[in-house]
């Protein structure tokens, strides 16, 4: 499991005074690349962008301004180019929200789909048990 700390701005409060659900968005995205930076090789890191496919969000309870919040990443899997996350937002002990989400590699020349080498994979997903 990866962890990230979340940044949390004034801006992401919403009329509400809780952080507004599109900027779960954001972090997941900011919380699976730095995953992917801090676990791959830097030659797979510049040959390689992810992009995005599906997002599913459970919110569970409200974040706030003045919260520590942490994105503890897994990467459970890889299918060709495509790779499924698993990302539990938390604030301390406290489940904010889940997220399942499946991202597709892409080779940074081509901006094609890209399979990633087997020793890449094995760095990046957890064996299974």
């Amino acid at each position: 499991m990866f962890r990230h700390p979340v940044a949390i701005q004034a801006a992401d409060i919403d009329h509400m005074g809780h952080v507004n659900n599109a900027v779960y968005l954001k972090w997941v995205q900011e919380a699976v690349i730095d995953y992917w930076r801090s676990v791959a090789p830097p030659n797979a890191v510049a040959k390689h962008l992810w992009v995005a496919l599906k997002h599913e969000i459970t919110f569970l309870k409200p974040t706030f301004l003045q919260d520590n919040v942490v994105a503890e990443v897994i990467a459970e899997k890889v299918e060709g180019a495509r790779a499924f996350f698993h990302t539990v937002l938390r604030r301390g002990d406290e489940v904010l929200s889940e997220i399942q989400s499946t991202w597709c590699c892409l080779d940074a020349a081509t901006r094609r789909p890209a399979r990633l080498a087997r020793d890449v994979v094995g760095r990046f997903v957890a064996p299974s048990a």
